[in-house]
């Protein structure tokens, strides 16, 4: 009793660093909608018929008001007509308060005729503009909803500052929460930005970004690479730089610059091994810009400004292979890009093959197959939590989120496919075939058909008789992993399981077992290769020998904390505590609650936990965290 009184005082004192916040809207969407929206449209997540009016240019003129919790001011869109007989823009919006519309260049304060269409949950609702005869740009005044799922407001106790934050993630369909636009990978745009804030404050967004400290507070941007909205990004707050090397500058609070400049010291390195081995990179600046904790994702690719966790900032550099997976968007995703997010693979899976390259030339093969070995044991185990569709490389499914693509069949499977497309052909072989890709499809959104038209021309019809379109169907087309794919293995997690197993059988000792030369992902093999069900001696018995509870590294914690809640290790639970309401990463909260909720005694300390930690975390986290902890609790999730 007095270690739970403990808990529940610790999750009282750890729950004032947090704002209340109001329950999101139900973002589900109904799959027979969907179907019918896509008889009609050409993306069937989003309302734009960009098929006949599609918007080109946006030049963004905004206030952030920390205060209201919103963005106000006007967007100017830019577009062509596609059909000459269309007579409407179709924009997408998510509770966006539109105030009035007008052309640009027609007579002062002449007002278009706009009106607000369809409205589907999860959507959002459309907004259908009569297009000028002139077809000059539209010019859309405007506000945000506090609620805007693509932004996250903190007050100063939720970052590392004195100052409140912003930040947006704008993948898959949430830029429409925040800016009236066409909000499909299929529409690719350039944009220049004008963002009024608070004089002491930084803005940064994914364009070219200026070092220098507007005094007025009023800072410029140009993005001049077409990019797709979910690539449009913003953050605003205390935020200080420091350059690290010729391409790379590092934004972050004050409190975290200097670890995350030491961590990311190998940026420039990866960007200069990728350009050796796939071409130029074409986007100029390649900065780093390092989030307040609640960030729900490792990272995201924001053209010239990739989004990154602070969860790995381990000291050692052994996280930063998520800084070469930013950095390979710059070229698969953000270069060419899914017109579809049923075709994620395109970005993710290419995105995760070349990381992998990168990797091997920065540092070494050995860290590549660990790292390898560790992704397909995940894979496998998240496959077998997946109907058919979803193990599919080109998914079928009728879904109700475009999130739901994002899974580790599209990186992962994404990855070994392509893996075993080098294997085949041979690594110059399918180098000189990715470089061609890159260039030919360079600032395009594609399909699957279209890459496999792609590789049957470049590939297939110049090496006859190496893969077979069979094999390629079975890859694209059929759930689970082929049966002629060799999975990776490596001798290191060989010496690694032996320890384990020596440990376990009571041969060796904890404290004799000499770690000090172990990589983050050799504690990784060794921790999931130790039996489910251990004895409270046997984890006391690591914790004492290695600290486990206490470590620093994210991603050790996190493998650390789950066998201690399989286990009823009540030593971690302060540490589970204090983890599951200081980070917001999906990928390391989300296990956690799904263990203690499948425990029956722990459920009451889930949902407390949740309860403190809920306001804290970013929307994307809080969708797929109410539906494991059932109970209600606050504002209804």
């Amino acid at each position: 009793m007095r270690a739970i009184l403990f808990l529940f005082v610790l999750l009282a004192v750890t729950a004032c660093q947090y704002q209340s916040n109001k329950p999101l809207p139900n973002t589900q969407i109904n799959p027979e909608t969907l179907s019918q929206m896509n008889a009609h449209r050409p993306d069937v997540f989003s309302f734009s018929r960009h098929d006949e009016v599609k918007i080109k240019h946006l030049d963004l003129n905004l206030e952030v008001n920390f205060k209201q919790l919103i963005l106000e001011g006007f967007v100017v869109v830019h577009y062509d007509v596609i059909n000459p007989d269309a007579k409407r823009l179709v924009l997408d919006t998510r509770e966006l308060k539109i105030k009035r519309v007008e052309p640009l260049y027609e007579q002062k304060h002449n007002k278009l005729n706009w009106n607000k269409g369809d409205s589907i949950a999860g959507l959002g609702t459309e907004l259908i503009i009569n297009i000028p005869e002139d077809h000059s740009p539209i010019k859309i005044y405007y506000q945000t909803s506090p609620q805007a799922s693509g932004l996250q407001w903190l007050s100063p106790a939720q970052t590392h500052g004195q100052h409140p934050y912003l930040f947006s993630q704008s993948q898959a369909i949430h830029a429409r929460s925040w800016i009236p636009i066409q909000d499909t990978p299929s529409v690719r745009i350039t944009y220049n930005a004008k963002i009024q804030v608070k004089p002491n404050l930084r803005v940064v967004m994914s364009a070219d970004n200026n070092t220098q400290q507007a005094v007025d507070g009023l800072h410029t941007f140009s993005m001049q690479q077409a990019i797709p909205a979910y690539l449009i990004a913003i953050a605003a707050g205390d935020i200080q730089y420091k350059k690290i090397s010729d391409h790379v500058t590092v934004f972050a609070q004050q409190q975290l610059l200097s670890d995350a400049a030491y961590e990311f010291a190998a940026t420039e390195e990866m960007i200069s091994v990728t350009e050796a081995i796939y071409g130029e990179y074409r986007w100029g600046q390649y900065d780093l810009l390092v989030l307040p904790p609640s960030f729900p994702f490792g990272g995201m690719e924001n053209p010239k400004l990739s989004h990154i966790t602070p969860t790995i900032i381990a000291g050692d550099r052994s996280l930063d292979s998520l800084i070469a997976h930013e950095l390979a968007h710059s070229w698969s995703g953000n270069l060419v890009t899914n017109a579809l997010w049923q075709d994620a693979w395109l970005n993710e899976g290419f995105t995760s093959y070349l990381e992998s390259r990168i990797v091997e030339a920065v540092y070494g093969r050995d860290r590549m197959m660990m790292e390898a070995t560790l992704i397909y044991d995940a894979m496998l185990a998240e496959m077998q939590q997946l109907d058919n569709n979803m193990q599919k490389l080109v998914n079928t499914s009728k879904t109700n989120d475009p999130d739901d693509f994002f899974s580790s069949v599209a990186y992962d499977k994404g990855r070994f496919f392509l893996e075993w497309l080098e294997q085949q052909f041979g690594r110059e072989h399918f180098d000189r075939f990715l470089n061609q890709y890159f260039d030919h499809f360079a600032f395009q959104s594609i399909s699957t058909e279209d890459f496999v038209t792609f590789l049957k021309e470049n590939l297939m019809d110049r090496y006859p008789n190496t893969v077979t379109t069979e094999q390629i169907h079975t890859w694209l087309h059929q759930p689970a992993m082929p049966v002629f794919f060799n999975p990776p293995k490596t001798q290191r997690f060989a010496v690694i399981s032996d320890i384990a197993d020596k440990w376990t059988s009571g041969k060796v000792r904890a404290k004799n077992i000499d770690t000090s030369q172990w990589t983050t992902q050799e504690w990784l093999h060794f921790l999931r290769s130790l039996p489910v069900q251990l004895t409270f001696v046997q984890l006391q018995e690591l914790d004492q020998a290695f600290d486990l509870t206490h470590s620093t590294n994210s991603e050790i914690s996190h493998d650390w904390l789950l066998i201690a809640i399989n286990n009823r290790y009540e030593i971690a639970y302060p540490r589970l505590i204090d983890y599951l309401t200081h980070i917001g990463r999906v990928k390391l909260i989300k296990p956690l609650y799904e263990a203690m909720m499948k425990q029956g005694e722990l459920i009451n300390l889930a949902t407390n936990i949740y309860q403190k930690a809920r306001p804290g975390y970013h929307h994307i986290a809080i969708q797929q965290i109410d539906k494991i902890v059932k109970q209600t609790i606050g504002d209804e999730p």
